[in-house]
C-alpha cells in the first residue's frame, strides 16, 4: 500500500521546526525531521517528475526524480545521497549545491545527478 502524501501545512511546519533546530547546538526530534524530509522529497518528485535520479536521505526516505532514462534493477546510474540536515538545508535554499558537494556533505554520482537547477524545493522564508 503506497504511503499517503504529507499535507503541505504539516510538511512546511515540520520543515520550519527542523531548520530552526538545525542551528548551533540544536537538534530537532526524529519525528519532525522524518516528516520534513519526506515532505521535501515528495515535493521534489512532484516538481521534477521522472525516474532518472534517485535521491536518498537515510534513514528517512528516498525519491526518484528528473526526466531521462529509467532504471529498473539494481543501483541506479544517477544517485544523490546526503544526511537529513544537509538535505533540509538544500531543499529550503539555505545551503548551496556546489558547496555541499565540494564539502562532501552530498555524494552525487552519474551525469544527471546535479540537482542545483531544482533547488530550493520549498520556500520557507
Amino acid at each position: 500500500m503506497p504511503r499517503r502524501r504529507i499535507p503541505a501545512d504539516q510538511g512546511r511546519s515540520a520543515l520550519v521546526a527542523a531548520l530552526a533546530a538545525a542551528g548551533p547546538g540544536g537538534e530537532a526530534d526524529r519525528d519532525t525531521v522524518s516528516v520534513a524530509v519526506r515532505y521535501t522529497l515528495e515535493e521534489l518528485a512532484a516538481g521534477v517528475p521522472g525516474k532518472a535520479v534517485e535521491v536518498r536521505v537515510p534513514p528517512y526516505g528516498a525519491a526518484q526524480c528528473v526526466a531521462g532514462p529509467r532504471h529498473t534493477r539494481g543501483t541506479p546510474p544517477n544517485v544523490v545521497e546526503t544526511d537529513p540536515v544537509t538535505w533540509l538545508l538544500l531543499a529550503a535554499g539555505r545551503l548551496g549545491w556546489a558547496g555541499a558537494v565540494a564539502d562532501g556533505r552530498v555524494q552525487a554520482s552519474g551525469p544527471r545527478s546535479d540537482l542545483s537547477q531544482y533547488l530550493p524545493v520549498v520556500s520557507v522564508d
